[in-house]
């Protein structure tokens, strides 16, 4: 089966890691995520790239249950994110921008708490956490409250939080922002092995570089629609994955002239109008 509007070409969702069909949020008249259809494949290290406000988070948040959609469907690992609630969640571990954090927790209470609620025995989230707590660089700040954690310290322990479980799909909304090199190395080493190993991971990112280092498929939104999707390969066709980006959805120049007071110096009294 292939989307007539979009030219990708679709199989049975239930077979999918992550499948998405006519998926649609309209906000205030105005579609912020337009018909969507993908399918994310078992065991793949899955980018979808896009500029601001092109609907990646809107989409990723219909197809984990976060939103419900105006219109369309998802599944997870071969169940119904709005029919099948419970067993979708079970297959996911998801890591998404901007949700409240139970931040008056320790990092270890944080993913204790986490671990009973996904019904894992207690000494195994200890060796889990330990083990997580130590290959993310947390291993000195899991007896302190996650509010006095940096930007990059939370979203690493929410990336704990969401491998805890050890889920068929890992679900990643900008994983590595404002993480430092070091750790966000370590951290591409992990998602390698998770998928290595036989689970799925999809992750948002607004860094090209990323995405083509990282990612065997890519999906490139604009506009509310997927434009592009497919092996990161065949949609590069030996060029870089930012030049196809730009082509596809439209690259920007300055207007001539368009800031051009910009680094200079008006001397004292200018009229700087002119």
């Amino acid at each position: 089966m292939t989307d007539p509007t979009q030219g990708i070409r679709l199989t049975d969702p239930t077979l999918q890691a992550l499948a998405v069909r006519d998926l649609t949020k309209i906000y205030g008249g105005q579609p912020a995520a337009d018909s969507i259809n993908l399918d994310i494949p078992r065991g793949a290290l899955y980018g979808i790239v896009g500029p601001n406000g092109a609907g990646k988070t809107t989409m990723l948040s219909m197809a984990t249950g976060l939103v419900r959609p105006t219109r369309g469907t998802a599944w997870v690992a071969g169940a119904n994110v709005w029919e099948d609630p419970l067993r979708a969640k079970r297959a996911m571990g998801l890591l998404a921008d901007g949700l409240p954090i139970f931040d008056r927790l320790t990092g270890r209470e944080l993913l204790s708490y986490v671990g009973a609620l996904r019904g894992l025995d207690e000494t195994v989230v200890q060796e889990r956490s330990m083990e997580l707590l130590d290959a993310l660089g947390l291993a000195d700040a899991g007896a302190k409250r996650i509010v006095d954690y940096s930007a990059g310290m939370t979203k690493k322990i929410l990336l704990a939080q969401a491998l805890l479980h050890n889920p068929e799909v890992l679900i990643l909304d900008e994983p590595l922002e404002a993480v430092d090199p070091v750790s966000g190395r370590l951290i591409q080493e992990i998602l390698r092995n998770f998928t290595a190993a036989g689970g799925t991971v999809v992750l948002s990112s607004h860094v090209m570089e990323l995405v083509e280092g990282l990612c065997d498929h890519v999906a490139i939104i604009n506009q509310g629609r997927v434009v592009v999707a497919g092996h990161v390969n065949d949609i590069r066709r030996g060029r870089s994955l930012t030049d196809v980006f730009v082509d596809v959805v439209g690259g920007a120049a300055l207007g001539e002239g368009s800031l051009s007071w910009l680094g200079g110096r008006d001397e004292p009294g200018e009229d700087k109008r002119r």
